[in-house]
């Protein structure tokens, strides 16, 4: 889980000798990534992070007033290839939605064994949907544990908000594909002795990791935020 990001205001005083003042905010991201953004009356400044130096040019407009201008690294459009080509952000997205699949996949193929050895006459539909809301309430539970012991260490209320919080999206969209895989492929129904369910079991918790990996990606790439 990213942590919130956090802002502070500091003033550094740089250039030829005679320092000139520059009001910065600074805000500090996951992995480390420091970005800034400058104000400053000189035509061109340095801005400072944590972790490195970047250059940014204040453009004089027609009022010989300066724009502010964002000092740091950008993310690529979303529509060229190097938007999706960064490994890092792939595994970072890979490991948050294996665990969603984890929380997803145990509350819904219990709720729905369960359901089905005692409560068959509900139907397969009315299970299914239980089912879902199950792996739904599971998936947040374990995210709400892992806030808590993980290296988040979130107090109990404020990780179990910030599990509730999370991209439903997400979370929907794995829960959709992984049961209509299944219904497809075994009906919807649980045979633990059967290896065309375990087969099928397979496949369909493939089909739910895969179908909000790229959404998964697109948050943490575009806007540093993840939905598990």
């Amino acid at each position: 889980m990213l942590r919130s990001a956090l802002s502070r205001t500091a003033t550094f005083k740089l250039a030829k000798g005679q320092p000139q003042v520059v009001d910065a905010i600074i805000r500090k991201s996951v992995f480390g990534k420091q970005h800034t953004l400058c104000r400053a009356s000189s035509p061109s400044i340095g801005c400072i992070t944590v972790l490195r130096w970047y250059s940014c040019e204040s453009k004089p407009t027609g009022s010989n007033e300066t724009k502010k201008q964002p000092c740091g690294t950008r993310s690529p459009a979303i529509t060229s290839l190097n938007f999706w080509s960064s490994i890092p952000t792939w595994r970072r997205a890979a490991v948050n939605t294996f665990r969603c699949l984890i929380g997803c996949t145990s509350g819904d193929f219990s709720a729905m064994w369960l359901l089905q050895l005692y409560y068959p006459e509900l139907g397969i539909g009315s299970i299914m949907a239980i089912a879902m809301a199950s792996g739904l309430t599971t998936s947040m539970l374990l995210e709400t544990v892992l806030l808590r012991y993980g290296r988040d260490k979130l107090a109990w209320p404020t990780a179990a908000k910030t599990a509730v919080g999370m991209s439903f999206i997400s979370m929907l969209t794995m829960e959709a594909v992984q049961n209509l895989v299944d219904y497809h492929l075994m009906g919807g129904m649980v045979v633990f002795d059967s290896p065309a369910f375990w087969g099928a079991a397979v496949i369909s918790m493939s089909a739910g990791f895969l179908a909000p990996l790229p959404y998964n990606y697109l948050r943490l790439r575009k806007y540093g935020k993840a939905c598990h």
